[in-house]
C-alpha cells in the first residue's frame, strides 16, 4: 500500500507547480525540489494527460518514446480513478480540500457517478455541476494573472457535465482525430504564455475493457506513443511538454472478483478498489472480517485524501470508512461495474505510480 505523497510528489503539487512558475504564486504547494528540477522552465507549458497509463505500463513493448521521455514518476491522488484525480489537476489542490473524494460520491442525498453526473439509476443530477468544485480554480487563478488557460480534448466531451465541472474558466478546443489533437497542441503552443492540457483516453477504454495484454491495449499504446512522439517532434521553442496520468490500472481475473453482500444499514459508493462505506461501523467491521479486504476508519481516510483545509462540504460527502480489498482483489457491491478486466482506485503502487515525462527547451 503507497500513500501519495502531497508534500510535493503528486498531480495536486504538480499543477501548483506550474501556478508557481506561470503566475509567481501558488494556492496549493510546489513539487519538491528534486522533482521540480528534472522540468525546464518555459515560457508556455503543455500537460498531455494519458488517462489509465501507469509507470508500471511503459514496460509494454508499444511505449518506446513514452519510456525515453521518462524523467522520474509521481503519484496520483487517492482514490486513484479519473474524476478525483482530474480534480486535482485543475484545482492544485488534494481531494480534502477540493472535495471530489470518490467516483462514485454521495452528495446531495444520493450516490452520483462522478464521471457521468448521473444518479446510479442513470437520471441527470438537477444541481449546478460548475460549482462542484472550488472557486476559484487553477484555470481562473491563471487567466486572473494574465495566463490563457486552455484543454484540448476529443470533441465529443464538449460541454459534458464532467466538462462543465473540471474546465470552468478554461477555453475548451475540440479535437475529432488523434492528428487533430497532435495539431492543435502545437498551434496553441505556438501562442502567448499558456498552460494547455491535452486529454488522451485511449489506454484506460482499452485496458478496462479488454485488459493490459490484449491488442486492442497494444493498439492504445501505440496511438499514445504516437501522439506524444508527434507532438514532441514539433513543440514549438519556449514551450516544454509534461506527460503524466491519472493512475495506473491492474488486471483482475473473474476468481478475484469478490461480490459484496449488504448488510441491512449499510450503504456503498467510492468504487471496487476502495469502497466507502455510510452506517454501523460494528456492521462493516464484522463484514470486512469476512472478507479479503483491510477495514480503513474515516480518520485514517482523511490522511490518504491529503492534510490541507477541509472542502466545506466534506462531512457531508464523507463515508464512516472504507472496505480496501487486499492486492490482487476488486470488491463488487450491487451498482458496480462487474463486466470489466482493468480496475483502478487503490493504494496498490501500481495504481498510484504515475510516470513524470518530460519533452522540449
Amino acid at each position: 500500500m503507497l500513500i501519495p505523497d502531497y508534500a510535493g510528489g503528486s498531480l495536486a503539487n504538480l499543477s501548483a507547480e506550474l501556478e508557481l512558475r506561470l503566475t509567481g504564486v501558488t494556492a496549493g504547494t510546489p513539487m519538491h525540489s528534486t522533482l521540480s528540477a528534472l522540468i525546464p522552465d518555459a515560457r508556455t507549458y503543455v500537460i498531455m494527460l494519458f488517462d489509465g497509463l501507469g509507470d508500471h505500463q511503459l514496460d509494454h513493448p508499444a511505449a518506446t518514446t513514452l519510456r525515453a521521455s521518462r524523467v522520474d514518476a509521481i503519484d496520483a491522488v487517492f482514490p486513484t480513478t479519473t474524476s478525483v484525480n482530474l480534480a486535482s489537476l485543475v484545482t492544485g489542490f488534494t481531494p480534502v480540500r477540493h472535495g471530489l473524494i470518490a467516483h462514485q460520491l454521495f452528495m446531495h442525498g444520493a450516490i452520483v457517478n462522478t464521471l457521468k453526473w448521473k444518479s446510479l439509476g442513470g437520471d441527470p443530477v438537477t444541481f449546478d455541476t460548475t460549482r462542484v468544485l472550488p472557486a476559484p480554480n487553477l484555470w481562473e487563478r491563471l487567466a486572473a494573472a494574465g495566463i490563457e488557460p486552455i484543454t484540448v480534448q476529443p470533441g465529443a466531451f464538449e460541454s459534458s457535465p464532467l466538462s462543465r465541472v473540471m474546465y470552468r474558466g478554461c477555453r475548451f478546443e475540440p479535437a475529432w482525430s488523434h492528428q487533430e489533437l497532435v495539431d492543435a497542441t502545437v498551434q496553441l503552443a505556438a501562442g502567448g504564455k499558456r498552460l494547455i492540457l491535452t486529454y488522451v483516453p485511449n489506454v484506460d477504454v482499452a485496458a478496462h475493457v479488454c485488459g493490459l495484454v490484449s491488442t486492442e491495449y497494444t493498439e492504445a499504446m501505440q496511438v499514445a506513443d504516437r501522439v506524444w512522439s508527434l507532438t514532441a517532434a514539433r513543440l514549438p521553442a519556449d514551450t516544454v511538454m509534461i506527460g503524466v496520468a491519472d493512475h495506473g490500472l491492474v488486471d483482475y481475473p473473474e476468481g478475484t472478483k469478490i461480490p459484496l453482500r449488504r448488510p441491512k444499514g449499510l450503504q456503498y459508493y467510492g468504487d471496487p478498489r476502495g469502497v466507502l462505506v455510510r452506517g454501523p461501523v460494528p456492521a462493516a467491521e464484522d463484514l470486512a472480517a469476512a472478507l479479503p479486504a483491510t477495514w480503513v476508519p474515516i480518520e485514517t481516510l482523511h490522511t490518504w485524501w491529503g492534510q490541507e483545509r477541509p472542502h466545506q462540504d466534506l462531512q457531508r460527502r464523507s463515508p464512516v470508512g472504507a472496505l480496501v480489498p487486499d492486492r490482487g482483489h476488486v470488491l463488487l457491491p450491487s451498482g458496480m461495474d462487474k463486466r470489466m478486466v482493468g480496475y483502478h482506485g487503490g493504494l496498490d503502487e501500481r495504481e498510484v505510480k504515475v510516470p513524470l515525462l518530460v519533452a522540449g527547451s
